[in-house]
């Protein structure tokens, strides 16, 4: 099984550097159209992804509160994590409780430890069609937000599914757990894996990306969102 150990977290300015400059701007591309689909959308899903790693705690705690004050979401979606991670905690509902989880009807949490995104990408679609579940909203932390994104989306394999993201509120300077290195040192990193992982057919292509968000954009749920 691959793994998000294929290329490092934090990566100096030369490994960037020697990068085709039209897939640095693919990434780009990518960036600022999945981050800036209204995260009003999100309000309308009927399921919240919350992608969980890197002792990242804050991801749980802003996906808990946006559980706990919308009603209208029917599943709470919990990815677990790296057990490889120092920083590394088994997602349980007493663990999840503790953070400030009170509504237990409908959520759900990968039993077993989920070593790379690709594992936990595959999980979400699972748990889609189990519960017949027709839009999702995504939420993790800014800089590993759009890789999320591109992997669930190759694992959707051209199911056409709206995915909202919703980036955690998180200074981007703030340390994170596992490696001490800020958001601001990482995206180097998330830029690089991006690249190398399309490679490899793990993550969506720039040209799938364009047509999904063409589809998303037509999508009524995109279009309430915005009256």
């Amino acid at each position: 099984m691959r793994s998000d150990q294929a290329t490092p977290r934090v990566v100096g300015a030369s490994q960037v550097a020697d990068l085709d400059a039209a897939r640095l701007l693919d990434v780009a591309s990518a960036l600022t159209m999945v981050l800036t689909l209204p995260r009003s959308a999100a309000d309308h899903v009927d399921a919240l992804v919350v992608v969980s790693g890197q002792g990242e705690e804050w991801r749980l705690t802003h996906a808990i509160r946006s559980w706990e004050a919308n009603p209208g979401l029917r599943h709470l979606l919990v990815a677990n994590g790296n057990p490889d991670e120092q920083t590394y905690v088994p997602i349980t509902l007493v663990y999840l409780r503790g953070l400030g989880l009170r509504r237990l009807d409908g959520v759900s949490i990968q039993a077993e430890p989920a070593p790379n995104t690709g594992l936990q990408a595959a999980w979400i679609v699972a748990q889609t069609r189990a519960h017949h579940i027709g839009s999702l909203a995504l939420t993790v932390s800014p800089y590993h937000l759009v890789r999320v994104f591109l992997t669930v989306l190759k694992a959707l394999g051209g199911q056409r599914l709206p995915l909202i993201p919703v980036p955690v509120a998180v200074p981007p300077d703030a340390p994170i757990p596992e490696t001490g290195a800020t958001a601001y040192d990482l995206v180097p990193g998330e830029v690089v894996r991006i690249l190398t992982y399309q490679d490899r057919g793990w993550v969506a292509t720039p040209a799938e990306l364009r047509a999904y968000l063409a589809w998303l954009w037509r999508h009524p749920i995109l279009r309430d969102a915005l009256i």
